[in-house]
């Protein structure tokens, strides 16, 4: 996987929103600043010693870089355990006086959350699945049960709600697997087509290394099969007792080789069915829409290429259409066509094609779905009798529906509704094709993650269900989209904010903003029961939609990637000064948030103009380009050269240089910052935020604080369970709080 926000969909503050609400009518951001607490001002930061190390390009380019011994690929070396643990320990002393706060901030998250929800079930081979969690228990419980008179998504949530297990069957505990663990996540789960048998895939650190295992259903006996070093993807075949899956390399993580298990056989006799050779690509496994065919489907950032075989006798995988740089495409199948989602022929922002069942080449490609520069398609879903295309234009998501009559030619054209001048909708589980009701979902920085059905032949809409937030008022809170002009005269820049009713533009409010802007994602708003603990406090949330996601379609991505990435920094600055200007922020009561490649974003950020950020908060943050990209043993470097540049080119090599954070940090005033990582991240190591707070250390001439926080047990995503992140982000909120001189409660 690429580096990804350690939240998603936008949401980075928005995972569980909330209120305590006072119902006061006084302005929201109606308080004095506060004077940021002098935090533990008597503790002593660690410092690492310098120990000079050539870093050296083939171009023959060369850098120092005193903090290179902190990389401990084997995370033994006592000397960075102790430095870590250092960093820590120096954060336990400056954190230690926000206690009360964070402890407040993790009691109003927690109550947000309903403790025994479950999610929506959705049908797929006479089953109804869904995965439900216990009051108090940090992990899922995935279960199912037999479809039946009387039995739909409705009657099994109320018989949920109501802890009514009659006649259901756990897949799954995660609860009793954690037993004991430090860390643990199932990865990935999936049934035999007969619904007999169960593999899943887990983690025991974070690092994404994952064990494949095996339940028999019917006995609920776990089978002595196990099959290790797996990315989280696997497929059964047809004869229910072969499973695909995709093999890591030991050392880059890399997605390499797509291999088959027979139950019952040692693992290490399993058979390769195929090996990619070029390390720019990922690599998967899955089935296609009608369960006929098993694709292998090969992505570098840009290029793509699936091989499929019938899932029935799975011996001889047929590419679809060869690959060819710059030529994107995937693809899905029912009846007796594949529809292809690809950008060949100048389709910059991709167009739907069709092919007939046997194709293996781009000639027999017929348009569908035309090309169009103001719409941007994303996804689609295949169905008898209509097809769903998730699209956007105008940096918003929708979804457009064109039926098909009676003969399958098409018909009419509609658009699925929004409420809200900003939002977040696209596809939700839809695994069975021959319905007539299409589900999807629907979000925003106000209304809390809301799943629908809507009937394409009738127009009826029907809500499945909508994320219960415990104590929270939408009417309270206030979602809008605004523009902001870019540096270069020509460019507007889609913002979403959300803040507490009664707030006044008057120029006082703290502000926190968040950016990702890399590999094309898009950062859509969603509803998140975090943020309403900042919300109730006064704090405004911006989510800036910069260059280098895929907001505007994809010249947004491709003006923020490459030799264009400094686009992606110079929009977020330019974000904060328009709603400076425009009063929604005092000028120095700025936060600024980014996690993994949005790491780097508030890291170069910082370096640029550190003068208009008051904190910065900064999670698992790629903030050692020049280093990673020159070392090809790194996970994911290979497959990031199209994204960043291949710095083994001195063209890109200057270029990345110009902007990488560590390598840019100089003799100035920093913001207050706090900067977490997990010892166990296999996408961003730990070693380059340890590398850069280090060196911060030695450069930095403010006063603020600076706390780098090691999750000595994790990786990427943070601690594993429901509760502990939340913990985390407690801790983080209370310190962003503290230096924006923001009241302790609501």
């Amino acid at each position: 996987m690429k580096p990804i926000p350690l939240l998603f969909a936008g949401s980075l503050l928005m995972t569980t929103l909330s209120a305590c609400n006072s119902g006061h009518d006084a302005p929201a951001n109606a308080q004095h600043r506060a004077e940021p607490r002098a935090v533990a001002a008597a503790a002593t930061p660690p410092d690492a010693e310098l120990r000079p190390h050539a870093v050296t390009a083939p171009h023959g380019a060369e850098r120092d870089d005193g903090y290179y011994w902190l990389r401990d690929d084997k995370r033994e070396n006592p000397d960075v355990l102790a430095y870590l643990q250092a960093e820590n320990a120096y954060a336990d002393s400056v954190l230690a006086p926000l206690k009360g706060v964070q402890d407040r901030l993790y009691d109003e998250i927690v109550g947000r959350i309903k403790q025994d929800d479950s999610s929506v079930p959705y049908r797929e081979r006479g089953w109804w699945y869904y995965s439900r969690f216990e009051s108090g228990k940090d992990y899922p419980i995935h279960a199912r049960r037999q479809d039946g008179d009387g039995v739909d998504a409705l009657s099994i949530q109320q018989a949920n709600d109501a802890g009514d297990f009659a006649g259901e069957q756990v897949l799954l505990d995660v609860n009793r697997l954690a037993e004991g663990k430090d860390y643990y996540q199932v990865g990935a789960w999936e049934v035999s087509q007969d619904n007999r048998l169960l593999a899943y895939a887990e983690d025991l650190n974070g690092r994404r290394q994952y064990t494949v295992r095996f339940i028999d259903l019917e006995t609920g006996q776990t089978l002595p099969d196990a099959v290790a070093g797996v990315s989280p993807n696997l497929v059964w075949a047809d004869d229910n007792k072969t499973l695909f899956y995709v093999e890591n390399d030991p050392d880059t993580l890399l997605t390499k080789r797509v291999k088959k298990h027979v139950l019952g056989t040692p693992a290490g006799a399993d058979a390769q069915v195929y090996e990619e050779q070029d390390d720019s690509f990922y690599m998967g496994v899955g089935r296609t829409r009608d369960d006929r065919f098993i694709c292998i489907v090969v992505d570098s950032t840009v290029s793509n290429e699936m091989r499929c075989a019938p899932a029935a006798d799975p011996r001889e995988f047929t590419v679809l259409a060869p690959r060819e740089r710059d030529v994107e495409y995937d693809a899905d199948h029912l009846g007796d066509r594949w529809v292809i989602r690809t950008n060949a022929d100048g389709a910059t922002n991709f167009k739907l094609v069709t092919a007939p069942t046997g194709s293996t080449s781009r000639a027999d490609w017929q348009d569908l779905v035309a090309h169009d520069e103001a719409v941007f398609i994303e996804d689609f879903a295949l169905f008898d009798g209509f097809l769903a295309v998730s699209e956007r234009s105008d940096a918003l998501e929708r979804i457009r529906l064109r039926k098909f009559d009676d003969s399958g030619a098409d018909g009419s054209e509609e658009y699925v509704k929004a409420d809200e001048p900003a939002y977040s909708m696209g596809l939700s589980a839809n695994p069975e094709s021959d319905s007539d009701w299409l589900r999807y979902g629907y979000t925003s920085l106000t209304t809390p993650a809301t799943t629908y059905e809507l009937n394409v032949k009738t127009g009826e809409r029907r809500q499945l269900k909508q994320q219960p937030v415990p104590g929270y008022d939408p009417s309270q809170y206030v979602t809008e989209r605004v523009w902001a002009p870019a540096r270069d005269g020509s460019t507007r820049i889609p913002v979403t904010l959300v803040y507490r009713k009664g707030f006044q533009k008057d120029g006082t409010a703290p502000l926190l903003q968040y950016g990702y802007g890399s590999y094309g994602m898009s950062m859509d708003p969603g509803f998140s029961a975090t943020s309403v603990s900042l919300l109730d406090r006064g704090v405004v949330y911006a989510i800036a939609h910069i260059r280098g996601g895929q907001e505007m379609g994809r010249k947004w991505y491709e003006d923020g990637k490459l030799l264009n990435k400094v686009n992606t920094f110079t929009d977020f600055i330019d974000v904060t000064d328009f709603l400076v200007k425009e009063g929604y922020a005092a000028p120095d009561r700025v936060a600024a948030y980014g996690g993994s490649a949005g790491g780097l974003l508030v890291g170069a950020v910082a370096n640029m103009a550190p003068e208009k950020y008051d904190v910065i908060l900064s999670q698992v943050p790629f903030v050692d380009v020049a280093t990673t990209m020159l070392d090809p043993s790194i996970p994911l470097t290979t497959n990031e050269y199209d994204e960043w540049g291949n710095p083994e080119q001195k063209e890109f090599y200057d270029y990345i240089v110009r902007y990488s954070p560590y390598d840019n940090l100089e003799a100035k005033a920093y913001p207050a910052m706090f900067v977490g990582t997990g010892l166990w991240d296999s996408q961003v190591q730990y070693w380059e935020p340890a590398k850069y707070i280090a060196r911060l250390r030695d450069l930095n001439t403010g006063e603020r604080p600076v706390v780098f926080r090691t999750n000595m047990e994790a990786g990427h995503g943070g601690k594993s369970g429901r509760f502990r992140r939340f913990r985390e982000q407690a801790e983080m909120y209370a310190f962003m709080l503290d230096q924006l001189g923001v009241a302790d409660t609501p």
